[in-house]
């Protein structure tokens, strides 16, 4: 009795779902909007909502992007289809013409091929690098590379194992490049054949504030994992570790913020010229 009292809920959840997701009658063939790949692959047919559900990564994966806004509850995320004679430029992909384009792009990328968007960021890419270390599958890491395509950055550096969890990334990935480094060695050897300094982010009793750090232009932050943060060879291999101030009562912050506060740090200094050593504390918190 009690499993099949369950098997109601889900199904009642899973419909629920699909309603939020603009389908009829508990399939896909009437979508209202969409703005992610991952649930695109289902939408060009008569498909059940369970089969979506699948297909966009579970039941969980489908909650995430109706509350991300991946997925749009009532209004289209997205461009429709081109209103009138195209326009003669090869940028632009006649797919995307022809059917709109619901990609999680800025708007000047609409309609855009995806190797020209990589050209052009390629073009207008900053020189900051960015490095996570990878041991344990952190979820973190997607979240980041989005950080990273949204601030332009050079390259992110993937150290350890070269599978990681995408999930987060929001197809962010696409357009940005992407390094597998087997070890902390093999991210030194490449920050040193190209005059990077290395610097880590974690809340370690020698680090430094990031507040007043003065960013080097070729810096290569790295990252460690959720919850165990940088590993020993890491720190070492780290010309500073500089950690975020922080006031409340916990004792650090989600690894994905943390990547946020200190990517947009370098650029506060290297994009808008803002030199942290005018800064001064308003006050001191012991």
């Amino acid at each position: 009795m009690l499993r099949l009292r369950l098997r109601c809920r889900r199904a009642k959840a899973v419909a629920s779902v699909g309603r939020r997701l603009g389908f009829r009658n508990g399939s896909l063939s009437e979508p209202r909007a969409s703005g992610d790949d991952t649930a695109c692959c289902c939408l060009s047919a008569a498909v059940p909502v369970a089969a979506a559900v699948r297909c966009a990564g579970g039941f969980s994966s489908v909650l995430a992007m109706v509350h991300c806004g991946v997925v749009a509850d009532g209004d289209a995320v997205g461009v429709g289809p081109w209103a009138g004679s195209p326009p003669d430029d090869p940028r632009l992909d006649p797919q995307l013409l022809a059917h709109g384009d619901s990609r999680n792009v800025v708007d000047r990328f609409r309609y855009w091929r995806e190797e020209a968007i990589r050209e052009e960021l390629r073009r207008t890419r900053c020189t900051l690098e960015v490095a996570i270390e990878n041991w344990r599958h952190d979820l973190n890491i997607g979240s980041i590379v989005r950080t990273a395509n949204a601030m332009n950055v050079e390259c992110v550096h993937i150290v350890g194992a070269r599978r990681w969890n995408r999930r987060g990334a929001m197809v962010t990935d696409r357009y940005i490049q992407i390094r597998h480094q087997p070890t902390v060695v093999d991210l030194v050897e490449w920050a040193t054949s190209r005059s990077r300094t290395i610097i880590g982010i974690d809340t370690v009793p020698a680090a430094v504030p990031l507040e007043t750090y003065d960013f080097p232009e070729l810096s290569l932050l790295l990252f460690g994992s959720e919850g165990s943060g940088l590993s020993r060879e890491a720190a070492d291999a780290c010309e500073a570790v500089l950690a975020i101030g922080q006031f409340g009562s916990t004792r650090s912050m989600n690894a994905g913020a943390a990547a946020a506060v200190a990517i947009h740090s370098w650029v506060r200094r290297h994009r808008w010229g803002q030199n942290p050593n005018s800064l001064q504390p308003v006050r001191s918190d012991d």
